[in-house]
């Protein structure tokens, strides 16, 4: 604990504590996702068809490039202060959004959003990390990990109902309570005592790593869609983040307490933990973005079913997390998230080899193995980490964390998608001539009454072998993960020892 840091830890408190804590996680997550099965009732109202992937593309932009920034200031100023902060910008955003006239508006409004969501991604975790002992970790990580999960997962089907028999608006209004509600909670209950000090704020800094990041997401989100992957737009795009990513990294190098000091990269633990949780945020998407269209066409099962097969993996994830504590205590953190990394593994390599069509009570117990992977992956990385540094520089080291399943989960969505859509493309050359040319919608294609039986089964053999493809990438990238954790130092749980951060 730090010299000028302190709080009160009684256990009672920090339950309610803790349950703020999965309050705020809930709403940050569920919002990423909650707005997709409500586009329909939005656009009708107001308009602009052709920018509403912008209300999801902004908030995550926003949400993702802050974390950094987010993190080094709880350590400067404390946690409580910056994720109330964090919640308020978070509810005005969504009250604003609820209130949005066209869609100019809603976007502006989703970033405000997305800005308080940083902070909450940032700071959730470190509190958890600040209040609970290393052996207590894994349970309490868990819990933020299912609730994180579950959240995104049922966002689309609660959305959906409220557009669908409420207003779209109510949306964004639920927030507003259950947020008014954490507010209270960690006002109340979570007492911290800062010693003020002057803090030095970095903030040529803290300006190169939001425009670079800005500019990086919208090149990961728009590219292949607003413009060609190899086009003039696109070259000249990464040619400025490279040359924006070097004048960033040198001017970090240079500053005494930077936004992202450089001893997070040079430190081999940090590095490639931070490596393998990007990649873990890439190998997330390929199931999140494909299995339930995958369900509803090749298995022919409802929406309903499809989400509830996805949402099977929540079922493995927290109690693989839960569980890892008494796993690392035994066996250290790099070897238990190693073990996660072959179960996630196994889970990929087990789709390839499940007979055709697939039962589903198979692909359950495929995604249930995968949420026990990741469970097993996530945690034990997080407090291994969270276990190597002092108060003062934890911020940075949770939110860095954050940042890296982040930035992979956009990466991932790029990535993945090209697999697939490149893959399908592929096979379309052959199509039959009922085929649409251009398929916006394979699933609403699919079950058309216009479409042949023999053309049905075309599509739905073109979309199991680019699912092949899919799972046969994930499982590449999932071997990346286990070479990152490989080369991660052996830590104990019983190890106290701080890493040097040149402090």
């Amino acid at each position: 604990m730090s010299d000028n840091y302190s709080l009160d830890n009684r256990p009672q408190r920090r339950s309610l504590i803790l349950a703020a804590l999965m309050l705020t996680m809930m709403l940050a997550a569920m919002d990423s996702t909650i707005v997709s099965t409500a586009i329909p009732h939005i656009v009708s109202e107001l308009g602009g068809f052709t920018k509403f992937s912008w209300v999801f593309s902004i908030y995550l932009l926003s949400q993702t490039v802050t974390i950094p920034l987010y993190g080094k200031l709880t350590d400067l100023f404390g946690r409580k202060k910056i994720l109330i902060f964090g919640i308020n910008v978070f509810l005005i955003g969504s009250a604003a959004s609820a209130a949005s006239w066209n869609i100019e508006s809603l976007i502006l409004f989703r970033g405000m959003q997305g800005l308080g969501a940083g902070s909450i991604m940032a700071t959730v975790n470190t509190i958890a990390g600040d209040i609970y002992t290393v052996e207590e970790r894994a349970k309490i990580q868990g819990y933020l990990s299912s609730i994180w999960g579950i959240s995104a997962i049922v966002g689309p089907a609660l959305g959906g109902a409220l557009a669908e028999y409420v207003n779209w608006r109510w949306i964004f209004l639920i927030n507003l309570p259950i947020g008014a509600l954490s507010i209270y909670f960690i006002t109340t209950f979570f007492k911290e005592k800062i010693v003020p000090v002057k803090p030095v704020i970095d903030y040529k800094g803290a300006v190169l790593i939001l425009i670079t990041l800005a500019l990086l997401f919208i090149y990961l989100l728009e590219g292949g869609q607003a413009w060609a992957w190899i086009s003039f737009q696109s070259f000249a795009l990464l040619i400025t983040i490279l040359l924006l990513t070097i004048w960033t990294v040198s001017t970090e190098r240079k500053t005494a307490d930077a936004i992202m000091p450089g001893w997070l990269w040079r430190n081999k633990t940090l590095a490639f933990t931070n490596l393998a949780m990007a990649g873990m945020g890439i190998v997330m998407m390929g199931p999140e973005t494909f299995l339930p269209t995958f369900a509803q066409t090749s298995l022919g099962i409802g929406t309903i079913a499809s989400g509830f097969i996805l949402a099977s993996m929540s079922l493995g994830w927290p109690t693989s997390s839960a569980l890892s504590g008494k796993l690392y205590m035994r066996i250290g953190f790099r070897d238990t998230s190693i073990i996660g990394a072959v179960f996630v593994l196994l889970a990929f390599a087990g789709f390839l080899f499940i007979p055709r069509p697939q039962p589903v009570y198979l692909l359950v117990t495929d995604q249930v193995l995968l949420g026990a992977g990741f469970g097993l992956l996530s945690t034990p990385s997080l407090v291994g980490i969270q276990s190597m540094v002092a108060w003062q520089q934890r911020g940075v080291v949770t939110s860095a964390n954050m940042f890296s399943r982040n930035l992979g989960q956009s990466l991932g969505a790029a990535i993945i998608g090209a697999i697939f859509n490149n893959s399908f493309l592929h096979q379309m050359k052959n199509k039959p001539s009922d085929i649409p040319d251009s398929i916006k919608d394979i699933i609403g294609t699919f079950h058309s009454s216009d479409l042949a039986e023999s053309s049905k089964e075309f599509l739905r053999g073109a979309i199991n072998i680019s699912m092949q493809n899919v799972y046969l990438g994930l499982v590449f990238f999932t071997l990346l993960i286990i070479l990152c954790l490989y080369i991660v130092p052996q830590r104990s749980a019983k190890d106290k020892t701080l890493i040097d951060t040149g402090r």
